[in-house]
């Protein structure tokens, strides 16, 4: 494992299911991390549909990083690994619609599955839901490092599962929107403001 590169700070994005590094929200985040701000490594591992081999993809993207310089950002199935890897390195981790003991529903999607970027095929086993059991995380155990942005109108994901699980740390919670997260665009200048050590952020709820 590289040994961790002191002073240097990075963000590190991970894409949720059937989902790629050049995803809107991704893209997005990278374009202002290169345009805007100085300093700031932005990394995006590609990450494999098997839950076990993903954590070691994410495991492997962090290892270059002290955990504390590096932040986490997970969409939906990237939220739990951000989750996991947060309570595994003790860094802080942005989570942006976030699945929450996905084990629990991800049954319901078992059988044929195709990226949307890459056009991959696999199938979706009883073995996948077996290795998010096994990475389940059953509570946080330091709010502080979290920022929770989830929508009232998501309709993959109920956005209270959420704000119950990380109850005590910074929550944006956005009126109406959807799973994609229309809100994000403007939530991009203060998340990277956050990663990078500026005025921290507040909780609060907006309305949309």
């Amino acid at each position: 494992m590289p040994a961790p590169r002191s002073g240097r700070k990075a963000i590190v994005y991970l894409h949720g299911f059937i989902s790629a590094p050049r995803s809107r929200k991704a893209t997005m985040l990278g374009d202002y991390v290169r345009n805007c701000v100085g300093g700031l490594d932005y990394v995006v591992p590609a990450l494999h549909h098997r839950p076990a081999q993903a954590m070691r993809e994410v495991e492997e993207a962090c290892a270059p990083y002290a955990p504390e310089h590096l932040t986490l950002v997970g969409s939906s199935l990237g939220g739990f690994y951000a989750t996991v890897a947060a309570e595994r390195l003790g860094c802080r981790a942005a989570l942006l619609n976030p699945a929450v003991h996905p084990h629990r529903h991800f049954a319901r999607y078992l059988g044929p599955q195709r990226n949307l970027y890459t056009g991959e095929a696999f199938e979706l086993t009883v073995e996948h839901v077996g290795e998010l059991m096994a990475l389940d995380v059953p509570a946080i155990t330091h709010p502080a490092r979290y920022w929770l942005f989830v929508e009232t109108g998501d309709e993959v994901l109920d956005y209270r599962d959420a704000v119950e699980f990380y109850a005590g740390a910074c929550q944006t919670v956005v009126r109406g929107g959807d799973h994609a997260l229309t809100s994000f665009p403007e939530q991009v200048p203060e998340l990277v403001g956050w990663a990078v050590g500026e005025s921290g952020a507040g909780a609060r709820e907006a309305a949309s």
